[in-house]
């Protein structure tokens, strides 16, 4: 469960790490009662990435632009969502900005310390750019200087990251966090560091241990079930309507798979991330539960011809993963031979609404798996196997391509 900016800003400052005076806005004109000085920045509050590249972040110099830029982002949908809140930061100039964040890696069973000199880039895929931790024993500040020291920081920086560092480990504990991000965590021209924005990922089969986040869970829960189809439930997705649909394993490698297909000139279905539970989930769900799941949603969905399956980094019970693909490439055997028994004109095959595989696995698992998929693939014209994701998603564009037939 993520909360939404406005939300982590409120547990950011109460554990003291720092942030911009700031404003919720439940309506424009709450713009003539703003308590902090102009020039500010106003935030569309919603769930989906890349605000400011949709035009949900823009700068006000004064009450009457303010007014009217609160009007345009409250009615810009953002990946289908539109804002119920704004927030109004003050605005500040940074002259250098680093990512920062503490995320559970499921493969060791540990918290990870996460630092990096550059902003806006996304850890599962940022490579030798990132730099990590491993909080192996029980916490101490020696880890978050660590980390600062591992990002090349020095004197009085280094002592305030290694802070802030420190201050968000302790609020990864207290509210059973899977992730705690800041990007960026600018630093100005004094030297001062401040949280210009925040993300928190709450682990969801600990939110009976913290009451307080009971409404906030029931709240998103509806939100998400008015956003999306109801045999989606509250799947951490986007839902399109296109013919490709995609499976991934983390937010930033779904959307930028997104993004990719819709460049290469395919239409995007259904996008779904399977690094999370769903929200209304009582027992634990397990990675292949979930692609499991995943793909018979798509497989249901009679627009999706092709899925596009991007898995970058560490995939859990890999072995699993190969079982439950092949289990679905049979099931496609099975539909494809009873569309034949039935008829074979072209009607028929069209018909045939059982969706192609295109899978690209790439990380430390990939080697395991490559083996087993290989041999599929030749077994089996139902899924093509790629390690580049450009000629995966060029190759799920073709699929999806429409079939021209022959009149007879």
């Amino acid at each position: 469960m993520d909360l939404l900016e406005y939300q982590v800003k409120e547990w950011f400052g109460k554990i003291g790490i720092p942030v911009l005076p700031s404003q919720r806005i439940d309506h424009p004109t709450d713009l003539k009662r703003l308590k902090i000085r102009y020039p500010i920045v106003l935030k569309s509050q919603v769930y989906a990435g890349e605000r400011a590249k949709a035009g949900g972040v823009r700068i006000a110099d004064t009450t009457i632009d303010a007014i009217a830029a609160a009007q345009t982002i409250f009615n810009l949908p953002i990946w289908g969502e539109l804002p119920e809140v704004l927030l109004a930061e003050s605005k500040y100039i940074g002259k250098q900005e680093f990512y920062l964040a503490v995320v559970l890696d499921t493969a060791v069973g540990r918290p990870v310390l996460l630092g990096c000199k550059e902003a806006d880039i996304d850890w599962e895929s940022a490579g030798d750019k990132m730099h990590h931790v491993v909080v192996e024993q029980e916490f101490s500040p020696f880890y978050a200087r660590r980390l600062a020291l591992k990002m090349g920081l020095q004197g009085t920086l280094m002592q305030s990251v290694s802070s802030v560092v420190e201050k968000m480990y302790q609020l990864f504990v207290q509210k059973d966090l899977d992730l705690i991000e800041i990007n960026p965590l600018a630093v100005n021209a004094a030297g001062q560091v401040m949280a210009l924005n925040g993300k928190v990922s709450i682990n969801e089969r600990a939110i009976g241990r913290h009451p307080e986040l009971a409404d906030i869970a029931v709240k998103i829960a509806n939100r998400h079930s008015n956003l999306r189809k109801s045999h989606l439930g509250n799947w951490d997705g986007v839902e399109l309507h296109g013919k490709i649909g995609i499976l991934g394993n983390g937010t930033g490698s779904m959307m930028a798979t997104l993004d990719l297909v819709t460049s290469a000139g395919g239409k995007p279905g259904i996008c779904l991330n399977l690094r999370h539970a769903l929200l209304t989930d009582i027992s634990p769900t397990t990675f292949c539960d979930r692609l499991a799941k995943g793909l018979n949603i798509l497989a249901a969905d009679k627009s999706i011809q092709v899925i596009l399956l991007n898995f970058l980094g560490s995939v859990p019970q890999a072995d699993e993963v190969i079982e439950i693909i092949t289990k679905f490439v049979e099931n496609h055997k099975k539909d494809t031979k009873s569309q034949n028994g039935r008829s074979s004109s072209p009607k028929s095959r069209k018909e045939s609404c059982f969706p192609r595989l295109v899978i690209r696995i790439a990380g430390s698992e990939f080697n395991v798996a490559k083996d087993a998929l290989d041999k599929l693939q030749q077994e089996s014209d139902a899924l093509t196997v790629v390690e580049n994701l450009d000629e995966a998603v060029a190759e799920a564009v073709r699929l999806a391509k429409p079939i021209a037939y022959k009149k007879v």
